[in-house]
């Protein structure tokens, strides 16, 4: 069931006119293009409107799915900008109203508010958009007791913009929750981002024993899965730690590896620590 259908029924289930339903919140327009899946509200409007309906986000049954089109094209293109770090480009991509269009099914919904959420953490100066974004994919997922890897995503995500507020203990509450269960997962290589964020996250909050504790286990599970994706920035990140320490074996030792997986794989490194 689309979105818009979802609000639609719950809308009248309890006898609320559109106009009622909107007031103070949107035009009565917006909320029949919603409605109609014409348009896919901001995570804000969308919270106002669940709020006025009193129901949960949890009440949507949405799937966990890495595509936000059900056309190639869309989707090759958010691969391609988030991949090659461009996220401006990809913020502005999934503003655009041509690719609003695009977003119909629950499953790509969720996506889109996760990659959005993404794309924000990386340009916007005041992070609360990506929060409200992320949460909206993080609350949207079919199940909570089997996460997906998109649902790990998104809570790996918002730890790190947690880390980033020195939100201490939401850090790591969100991590442990990203973490929960990880190796006896399907094995997907995406799940290889969540390690290294997981330690990402650590890194920001200053514990440099637990990052590089998280950044082994990232290694070990990579390469146990026969895989080389974000092995390159798991090294570069061991060099930054120790770099920070005045280790200057240590770190000269981990640029190397690091050199030679991305020239060996052509990973792409982010250097935004």
């Amino acid at each position: 069931m689309q979105l818009g259908n979802s609000l639609r029924k719950i809308r009248k289930e309890q006898g609320l006119t559109q106009k009622e339903a909107c007031k103070g919140i949107c035009a009565q327009s917006m909320l029949s293009a919603i409605e109609n899946n014409q348009y896919i509200p901001n995570a804000e409007l969308m919270i106002k409107l669940c709020s006025r309906l009193s129901i949960s986000l949890n009440d949507f049954s949405l799937a966990a799915n890495f595509n936000i089109s059900a056309h190639k094209q869309f989707n090759n293109k958010v691969e391609t900008l988030c991949n090659n770090h461009e996220y401006s480009k990809l913020k502005n991509f999934l503003l655009a109203s041509s690719t609003i269009k695009q977003v119909e099914t629950a499953d790509q919904i969720q996506a889109y508010y996760y990659y959005l959420g993404v794309s924000q953490f990386h340009t916007d100066k005041n992070l609360d958009e990506s929060q409200k974004n992320l949460l909206m994919s993080i609350n949207s997922a079919e199940t909570k007791n089997s996460l997906s890897t998109l649902s790990r995503l998104g809570l790996i995500s918002l730890a790190v913009l947690k880390a980033k507020y020195g939100q201490q203990h939401s850090a790591h509450t969100l991590t442990v929750r990203a973490m929960k269960n990880i190796a006896v997962a399907p094995y997907e290589e995406n799940l290889n981002v969540v390690f290294y964020l997981a330690a990402f996250t650590m890194y920001i909050l200053a514990d440099e024993r637990a990052a590089l504790s998280q950044i082994n286990s990232a290694i070990d599970y990579i390469t146990k899965h026969d895989s080389h994706y974000m092995l390159a920035n798991c090294y570069h990140l061991i060099a930054q730690i120790a770099k920070d320490q005045g280790a200057n074996e240590r770190e000269l030792e981990a640029i190397q590896r690091q050199k030679f997986l991305t020239e060996l794989f052509h990973e792409k490194i982010d250097d935004n620590f």
